[in-house]
């Protein structure tokens, strides 16, 4: 077996808090514009067009300061984004008076009013982000920043390489066999390589008690991680991250882990393979269909495999028939 894992990216665009303050704002307007399709008593809202508008340049004003070079460039950001926040702050002021007076009709309001409450709550944290980070010069911690407003399940994951340094989604961790069909999968949440094999090897192993050959990456290394694993594999092999021991040395220059650690790369094509059929980003909306995505993606992955195999079975077998004909 061979396990290894990627990104499988949201459908969002890259994530900045002046873009993002700029996402929950046409949101809020886009909820307003419904009320007011719909009921004439609302006043109060005559410049909403007005305040798309602003609130764009705002934003696009906000990012050509912060893209630029050239002298005295702290000054010209923190101007725009002075800027941009005192419209910010009066929206979300106008907003919050506004929402208590909606009429509730039907349930398609009650949701619109809901679904205002939670963008509005959107904008409010990223004018308080985007104050802290520019205005006060504070950095940020990760767990306060947010990466889509829309897919909130999104990570932030630097996986160390050249490119892309940065995939914006969720990593998927999958487990093949030795016909190079998916016997697990999962989507890993906030785990890190290393902390995700405990539960993997008591799912793989409540299925398959008996495996020969199980292969990983250097990021699934861990002491405790090798020693759990040990008991349930004839040959396991995980390189060691770092330097090593003259024994460890000594095991990872053995003529079957050099074997097997040379095809562990087939699960790498392997991962190519799902990108190109679909499983590198998801376009559907939720993270409840992110993993039925997922999901039938590996289904369609296996199916795919297997079909692949029988038609070669096929092929072979109409050879010898035409051969034995002739």
């Amino acid at each position: 077996m061979k396990t290894d894992s990627y990104v499988i990216q949201s459908n969002v665009h890259f994530p900045t808090d002046y873009n993002l303050l700029y996402d929950s704002s046409r949101k809020c307007l886009d909820i307003i514009q419904y009320f007011l399709d719909l009921y004439s008593c609302i006043t109060g809202w005559r410049k909403l067009k007005a305040w798309r508008r602003i609130l764009k340049n705002g934003s696009r004003s906000v990012g050509n300061a912060s893209r630029g070079g050239g002298k005295n460039k702290e000054a010209r950001q923190s101007r725009s984004v002075r800027l941009y926040l005192i419209d910010a702050q009066n929206l979300s002021t106008k907003l919050h008076d506004t929402i208590e007076s909606l009429p509730v009709m039907n349930a398609r309001d009650i949701a619109q009013i809901e679904a205002l409450e939670v963008y509005l709550g959107y904008l409010d944290k990223h004018i308080d982000l985007l104050e802290r980070r520019i205005i006060k010069g504070e950095t940020i911690p990760h767990g306060e920043k947010m990466f889509s407003i829309f897919e909130t399940y999104t990570e932030w994951i630097s996986k160390g390489k050249l490119h892309p340094s940065v995939e914006l989604g969720k990593k998927l961790l999958i487990t093949t066999d030795q016909n190079n069909l998916i016997v697990d999968y999962q989507v890993m949440g906030h785990l890190s390589d290393s902390e995700s094999v405990r539960n993997l090897v008591e799912r793989i192993t409540s299925k398959y008690p008996e495996i020969e050959t199980w292969s990983f990456d250097k990021g699934f290394y861990s002491k405790d991680n090798k020693a759990f694993i040990m008991p349930y594999v004839n040959h396991l092999i995980m390189p060691k991250r770092g330097k090593r021991n003259s024994l460890e040395t000594e095991y990872e220059s053995t003529k079957t882990f050099k074997l097997y650690k040379g095809k562990h790369s087939a699960i790498e094509s392997n991962i190519n393979e799902l990108e190109n059929c679909g499983l590198g980003r998801c376009p559907d909306k939720g993270y409840a269909h992110f993993k039925r995505y997922i999901g039938l993606g590996v289904i369609a992955y296996n199916l795919r495999k297997i079909g692949k195999k029988l038609i070669e079975q096929d092929c072979q077998i109409n050879l010898r028939c035409i051969s034995k004909a002739a």
